[in-house]
């Protein structure tokens, strides 16, 4: 069972916006941060933002900096990415992942648990 369930993805021209969510399955585990990642057709799975539930501290990509804003709840292990601004490279399918420990959080190593992924796919 994927202990994580991406929903929001879908189709948006440019300029627009979506929101992404990601949810714990039912499957109860402990994490100290959540991340989204995305990986585009052809192309590595890349780091775009995380969260670090002590403090609240995020971590964001250079490339979606100012356009993109992570959040989410500890206690459900819950988190959200909003998206703005969107470009067509942005087009990808997003990842939702969450780490036991928050090391490593720009990194697809630094996490344990994973999604199923959720396509964004943005029209020029």
């Amino acid at each position: 069972q994927v202990p994580l369930v991406e929903s929001g993805g879908g189709l948006v021209q440019a300029g627009g916006s979506l929101r992404l969510s990601c949810a714990a399955s039912g499957r109860t585990f402990s994490c100290s941060a959540m991340g989204w990642f995305r990986q585009a057709p052809g192309k590595e799975r890349e780091f775009v933002a995380a969260i670090n539930w002590s403090g609240g501290t995020t971590y964001y990509a250079d490339s979606v900096k100012g356009r993109f804003t992570i959040s989410g709840d500890s206690a459900k292990n819950t988190a959200y990415l909003q998206m703005n601004s969107l470009k067509p490279e942005d087009t990808a399918v997003y990842y939702c992942a969450a780490a036991r420990f928050a090391l490593r959080l720009r990194e697809r190593y630094g996490y344990n648990y994973w999604g199923q992924g959720a396509q964004v796919t943005v029209s020029s």
